[in-house]
């Protein structure tokens, strides 16, 4: 079965918004980034060394990879600590805040060993609040979309409550990470640790790994190696795409705001594309012919996913700034570097 295209190209949301109140700090800071070597961690790490900063990584590499922070082997300002973060994190010197993006986040990589999925949410968060506690640091909870399950909301709003099965298959990701939100509000009202709650929804763009099972990596990788790409269900279920640079960038505003929220911000791109728009840009973008594999739709799969970013809006001044169709472009280019392929219209137009 070939791709049905979308009758209209979807299109990301983009505005432009002036932030307020978040202007970096020009002084130096000491950062700790746990899971420094994922995805988006690693792109943090980058944004914050271009800074000035100091940034510390550590990462167990279970899921991230020691190739998104190699190019930093030598830089005077970053430390790299092979640590599991389930275990205590003693820190001598200063330290200034605390990213906690440590955690598997795809279902194929959190659902491999559920138990310590949730130990990374639950007894790792509550290190590093301690952790925070200890130093004087601001801390920031990476959380997840997640938490609202299989929507009954749409969009999905910081004030809803969620739709979440908490003895399926992916209770041990989305409990866990619950359950750290949990942690990091009662840490705030004891007075303990001033915290920030990001809820972070699909986040794409170089140094995904090609394995990772997530939807954009998976289509991709696919298209660049004329696999059948697999859609599970109808495909009309619907996703919100944000680029990295646009998480990395509401990130940092989050942590920088003053006085920290008192609730948790949702971070993500409200443009809202079912899978089968995605596959079909995916297939226009690289040029492709790949067919369609359809398969069963995952056990508690969402069916609908888009965020409100209202609040990131008002508080941070943040919206994203990358159309789906601009990042999706890196995206490929990225994935055709790393499995050494070429997309089907670069190889035309070599020829032409």
């Amino acid at each position: 079965m070939k791709a049905v295209k979308p009758s209209a190209k979807p299109k990301s949301v983009v505005q432009s918004v002036k932030p307020k109140s978040v202007v970096q700090s020009a002084k130096p800071k000491s950062v700790v980034i746990a899971g420094g070597a994922g995805f988006i961690g690693s792109h943090l790490c980058d944004a914050l060394l271009a800074d000035g900063h100091k940034v510390i990584c550590v990462d167990n590499f279970l899921s991230g990879a020691r190739a998104n922070v190699a190019p930093l082997d030598n830089h005077p300002r970053f430390t790299l600590i092979e640590h599991d973060i389930c275990e205590p994190l003693r820190l001598s010197e200063p330290v200034d805040e605390i990213y906690n993006l440590a955690c598997a986040a795809s279902p194929p990589r959190y659902q491999a060993d559920p138990v310590h999925t949730m130990l990374t949410s639950v007894v790792g968060t509550e290190g590093l609040l301690e952790l925070a506690e200890r130093h004087g640091a601001k801390f920031l909870q990476a959380s997840t979309s997640e938490v609202y399950g299989d929507p009954e909301q749409h969009p999905q709003r910081e004030d809803y409550l969620g739709h979440v099965s908490c003895t399926g298959p992916r209770a041990c990701y989305d409990e866990g990470k619950r359950a750290a939100e949990t942690l990091c509000f009662d840490f705030r009202r004891a007075g303990r640790v001033d915290v920030r709650v990001a809820r972070i929804f699909n986040t794409y763009g170089p140094r995904m790994r090609p394995d990772d099972g997530r939807i954009v990596s998976n289509l991709v990788v696919q298209a660049l190696t004329g696999e059948p790409l697999t859609i599970y269900g109808s495909g009309e279920q619907t996703r919100s795409f944000c680029y990295v640079s646009d998480l990395v960038r509401g990130l940092r505003a989050l942590m920088a705001v003053e006085p920290g929220p008192d609730g948790p911000v949702n971070l993500g791109n409200p443009g809202e594309f079912t899978i089968n728009e995605l596959a079909a840009l995916v297939i226009e973008q690289t040029g492709g012919v790949s067919p369609i594999h359809r398969a069963p739709l995952p056990v508690d799969d969402p069916r609908r996913r888009r965020p409100d970013i209202e609040r990131a809006r008002r508080l941070l001044g943040w919206t994203p700034s990358v159309p789906l169709e601009e990042g999706l472009g890196e995206t490929i280019a990225w994935f055709a570097q790393v499995t050494g392929t070429r997309r089907a219209s670069m190889k035309r137009l070599a020829r032409a």
